[in-house]
């Protein structure tokens, strides 16, 4: 019995359940390393297909070499704006990145909810939440 036999059903659900369009050409790619049995190919593909979020310390390793500059003093530059922004906010300011982005504060104002385990109205207290709307520019380069 060939080994390629066990993974019929977890291709089907990787390619099927993939968010992102996956092409014809790699789709037969994916069912060749898996007839061939080629394990370690098929590992390097997979990681492929997952989505990744980016952590703090990916972030401040990727700033390091972009600016050519040691992982700490990025980090310290990534700290530094963090709290920079936060300061802005919480004195209700904006800050406008061109090209970037804008971060700002909005306000919601309290309003009756439900809660869903017993269906009774529960008040929602009115609050500040901060928003990030993207720029034409890092817009444009994320359709890309």
């Amino acid at each position: 019995m060939p080994m390629y036999k066990g993974f019929q059903k977890v291709a089907m659900l990787i390619i099927c359940a993939n968010p992102l369009p996956v092409t014809i050409s790699a789709k037969i790619l994916f069912w060749n390393l898996v007839k061939r049995s080629n394990l370690a190919v098929l590992n390097n593909y997979l990681k492929t297909l997952k989505l990744k979020n980016m952590n703090k310390a990916e972030l401040i390793e990727a700033m390091a070499k972009a600016a050519d500059c040691t992982k700490t003093q990025a980090g310290s530059a990534l700290d530094g704006f963090c709290s920079a922004v936060t300061t802005a906010l919480k004195r209700g300011d904006k800050v406008t990145l061109v090209g970037f982005g804008t971060f700002s504060v909005s306000k919601r104002a309290a309003r009756i909810g439900r809660n869903p385990q017993s269906g009774k109205e529960i008040k929602i207290a009115a609050k500040k939440v901060a928003k990030f709307k993207a720029g034409k520019e890092l817009s444009t380069k994320v359709a890309k």
